[in-house]
């Protein structure tokens, strides 16, 4: 006979994992800023491979868990969202790790590392909400965490704006402006994938406070 500890126990697994999912993308995130420290270097998809395989693994995990589990910490919609959202955000910093390591050479003289390390910041803001949840559901301090998501997200936005303003000049040829384009647009994204798991959570809060 399982004792009701044992059986809270193997709910409050999920929290586990979930905090090695955000782990893995600010691990991500903070590749990116590494690759761009390092810019003399030839691109490398190594450390972002890994992340990557590291967060599908866990996803899978999660999803097997949550068949064989009677009990969860948390409501099983709500870690299948908050899981999948997590996913997405080492998905789409490995997308752009990809696309830029096709086209490095010729922008060597673009700053990427300035987004890079915006995203790695949201990245962090993730991490410190996900691990939040096991500590209790304190409204005030994950409002205040989400809030600083949000003032990323705005400066991510008026840094765009300022690049489309740049790139409709018409002083850069057309292959370089659609390849700073389709870059930036994909770091946009990844801070806005940050943004929609920062949501995830906050509503997890709201719900459970």
């Amino acid at each position: 006979m399982f004792s009701l500890q044992t059986i809270f126990g193997k709910g409050d697994k999920f929290y586990g994992l979930l905090e090695a999912s955000a782990e893995a993308a600010r691990d991500a995130a903070s590749a990116l800023v590494h690759m761009f420290e390092t810019p003399q270097q030839t691109p490398t998809l190594a450390e972002f491979m890994h992340a990557r395989k590291r967060e599908k693994d866990l996803t899978a995990e999660i999803n097997r868990e949550l068949v064989n589990t009677f009990v969860t910490a948390l409501e099983r919609e709500d870690i299948e969202a908050l899981a999948a959202a997590l996913n997405k955000i080492t998905k789409s910093i490995a997308k752009f790790a990809e696309r830029y390591s096709l086209a490095a050479e010729r922008l060597a003289d673009i700053d990427f590392a300035s987004r890079a390390a915006l995203l790695e910041t949201a990245a962090g803001v993730i991490r410190d909400m996900v691990f939040q949840l096991r500590k209790g559901m304190n409204v005030s301090a994950m409002r205040l965490l989400n809030d600083r998501l949000q003032a990323i997200e705005n400066e991510a936005d008026r840094l765009m704006i300022e690049l489309y303003r740049d790139l409709y000049g018409g002083r850069h040829e057309p292959l370089r402006v659609l390849l700073l384009k389709d870059l930036f647009e994909l770091l946009e994204k990844a801070i806005d994938r940050c943004r929609d798991a920062g949501n995830v959570v906050f509503q997890i809060v709201l719900k459970n406070s």
